[in-house]
């Protein structure tokens, strides 16, 4: 399976994609906000980084282009509630990032997870 890092300021959604994700058998590294993320990301490898997009300091967005041309391989999930981020999102360069609405059902995600990792 797959290692992924999730990153949400909301420690309750948080934990939710961290249980759903463990449940289909991936390695999971959960952090509260874009910075912590970024530093994972430069000192471990993975498979997917699924994001907010609304977090303080460096949001999904930001942290998303940081790491595009240093990592290559690495796909991206964006999360968020604000319709606005979403649509922002979709504009991102390139097919290594797909979207998915807040709220979501613990099915979504895990269906999202797994469309996005076989793309």
């Amino acid at each position: 399976m797959a290692k992924i890092l999730v990153a949400d300021d909301d420690g309750v959604q948080r934990e939710l994609m961290q249980r759903a994700l463990l449940a289909d058998g991936h390695s999971v590294v959960a952090v509260e906000d874009g910075i912590e993320a970024l530093q994972r990301l430069s000192s471990d490898s993975f498979d997917l980084l699924v994001s907010d997009l609304d977090m303080p300091g460096l949001d999904g967005m930001a942290l998303a282009a940081r790491v595009a041309p240093v990592m290559p391989k690495l796909k991206v999930l964006l999360v968020s509630g604000l319709g606005d981020e979403l649509k922002r999102a979709a504009g991102f360069p390139g097919d290594r990032v797909s979207t998915l609405a807040k709220p979501f059902t613990l099915e979504q995600i895990r269906m999202a997870v797994r469309k996005r990792l076989a793309a």
